[in-house]
């Protein structure tokens, strides 16, 4: 299966902490206007509170930043959610999207980005080369658990094994694992799995790549280099890449 390029705290790790802190509240507004201001029935909201903890953002800001999103006192979140689709170097292709609060200065800048190394397609050009699911990561104290029965109780369509290395929102000791759900399945799969000994660390939609190219070391640094580049990028919310 494939995964995002990046998981929120790998990208969380290379960027000042000004960009942290602003990728992170924009995460919490879009869940609680997505899903209700009450983390625990949100668990998008949930996931995305205790990583903005763990980065050491203020009580003050991840509040503000819920009662914006669930339109909750004056200030309301304008933000506009935005796809790019198209290839990143050695023709992978890849899905971008995007949180602004001005698709007039994002998209030229998004433009700017592809021409740097990469090739971007028009809307629904490569969509269907990657499943559109739901994605939960989430984590067991007991490192023997069967995740496979924990997927069919909770009624996931697939999962897979996620250790520490691969995620370090995953405590080592811990049963790590990536629940794949249909779109409309992921709150129900998030609860389950909350009322039933698991910490959620990610509960969203996303894209897993049908297939991937196959790449040498090299074509891969070189891709990299240029999907981090895209990451970089202040509006930037979620890069899925087939690599």
């Amino acid at each position: 299966m494939g995964r995002q390029w990046l998981h929120a705290k790998r990208e969380v790790a290379g960027l000042k902490k000004g960009q942290v802190t602003g990728k992170l509240v924009k995460e919490i507004s879009v869940a609680a206007k997505m899903g209700g201001a009450d983390p625990g029935s949100n668990a998008r909201l949930f996931a995305a509170v205790e990583k903005a903890r763990r980065a050491s953002v203020s009580r003050d800001v991840i509040e503000r930043a819920i009662k914006k999103g669930a339109g909750i006192g004056g200030e309301k979140m304008v933000m506009d959610h935005v796809v790019f689709e198209g290839y990143a170097p050695n023709k992978v292709p890849i899905i971008v999207e995007v949180l602004t609060d001005n698709t007039n200065r994002t998209t030229p800048e998004m433009r700017v980005l592809f021409k740097k190394g990469g090739q971007l397609g028009a809307p629904g050009s490569n969509k269907f080369l990657f499943d559109h699911v739901g994605l939960v990561e989430a984590h067991h104290a007991d490192a023997g658990l069967d995740i496979e029965e924990a997927a069919i109780e909770s009624g996931a369509q697939n999962v897979e094994p996620v250790s520490h290395a691969q995620n370090d929102d995953i405590p080592e000791g811990t049963t790590g694992a990536r629940f794949i759900t249909e779109r409309t399945d992921l709150h129900a799969v998030s609860q389950w799995l909350s009322q039933n000994g698991w910490t959620v660390v990610t509960s969203e939609l996303g894209y897993i790549a049908k297939s991937h190219p196959e790449l040498t070391e090299e074509e891969r640094t070189h891709t990299g280099e240029f999907l981090q580049t895209l990451e970089d990028h202040d509006d930037v919310h979620r890069v899925w890449a087939a690599l």
